[in-house]
């Protein structure tokens, strides 16, 4: 296979997790908020997607599809939105691949779901304290955020333990396009 017809596939293979992540950010805004959580406070579902795209694709292609994420965020919820969104996302992402870098990748995907949901957290409540010039709210929130995080942080990598198939079945239809780093 030529270099140009795999670089088509691996932006196709990217335009299909983008959409995959936008459904499942649709379908986490209609779902009822999570009880004893704050409000606002989401599964993290897409991070399923981010997280896979990290391990089989390629780093570069998920910090891509936290960005383009981020894009969508603001186009839909402004630029405060979008801004959240990207601190989140990125700072997630670069803890996941500490922590996977650490461990020498045998950290199991719940550890890596936790340790998204906990810096995905904690880069928007940063970027949401220097907003508000306010930075008791990080000293509020950071507990209950820590908590919902491990939570949900553990349910994102279930899932992704619990689809895995699935989805590396779609990247094999793809040819591939990488590998666990």
């Amino acid at each position: 296979m030529s270099q140009r017809q795999m670089r088509s596939k691996k932006v196709a293979f990217l335009g299909l997790m983008l959409a995959l992540i936008l459904v499942l950010v649709w379908i986490e805004r209609l779902l009822p908020p999570l009880p004893l959580l704050p409000p606002n406070v989401k599964l993290g579902l897409s991070n399923i997607v981010v997280m896979f795209s990290l391990f089989f694709v390629g780093k570069r292609e998920a910090v891509t599809l936290v960005v383009l994420k981020a894009v969508f965020n603001m186009l839909m919820r402004g630029p405060i939105g979008g801004l959240l969104s990207l601190s989140g996302g990125l700072l997630s992402v670069l803890a996941i691949i500490l922590v996977a870098w650490v461990s020498k990748n045998k950290a199991s995907y719940i550890v890596l779901g936790i340790t998204g949901a906990i810096f995905h957290n904690a880069g928007q409540l940063i970027a949401f304290c220097i907003l508000m010039q306010n930075w008791q709210l990080f000293l509020f929130y950071s507990p209950i955020l820590l908590i919902a995080g491990t939570i949900l942080g553990t349910v994102t990598g279930t899932l992704l333990k619990v689809i895995l198939p699935a989805l590396q079945r779609a990247h094999l239809e793809f040819g591939g396009l990488g590998k666990r780093e």
